[in-house]
């Protein structure tokens, strides 16, 4: 079975369908309604009005390589607390973003940042790395500590600068 991604040439929309040999099957029938699955092969076709079909298969293979994996693991111990996330701590390009920025500013502690919108890559890979599907990722002294939500409600309760302050001491 393979994803199928269908540019119209009137919309240049992309469109998805799973294709398994020449049958193409129904999402509904499958009771798919969501994303596609990144298994299998993506194929990517460019139907023009008189250009006829082309098309180039690519394989499909897991974003967290071993090299990042080493390199995302010296990130997070070399720092106390670090934010992947959508742009940068003077610049956030997501209100969730922007939200967990406020929360470390408003709690005096020093932070990096990673802007993931520059390497999608690591963007895909960090999922894999945290097994957290959004953005922004908060690290603290080398653990996954959560997003947004988390963030927000760890504040409120105060666990938040506990946690910023036992990690401070370390």
């Amino acid at each position: 079975m393979s994803l199928h991604s269908r540019l119209s040439s009137s919309t240049k929309i992309p469109s998805f369908e799973f294709v398994s040999g020449a049958a193409t099957i129904n999402r509904s029938a499958l009771g798919y309604h969501g994303r596609p699955s990144t298994f299998g092969t993506l194929k990517f076709s460019s139907h023009g009005i008189k250009t006829g079909v082309s098309s180039r298969r690519i394989g499909c293979f897991a974003a967290l390589s071993p090299e990042l994996k080493t390199t995302l693991d010296k990130v997070v111990t070399s720092h106390k607390v670090i934010l992947f996330m959508k742009g940068t701590k003077d610049f956030p390009q997501c209100g969730f973003s922007n939200t967990v920025v406020s929360i470390l500013k408003a709690a005096d502690v020093p932070f990096e940042t990673v802007n993931i919108l520059e390497n999608e890559i690591l963007r895909q890979g960090l999922k894999e790395y945290s097994q957290w599907p959004t953005f922004p990722q908060l690290y603290i002294d080398g653990e996954f500590f959560g997003g947004c939500d988390i963030t927000v409600d760890a504040y409120k309760s105060g666990e938040l600068q506990e946690l910023l302050e036992k990690a401070s001491l370390s």
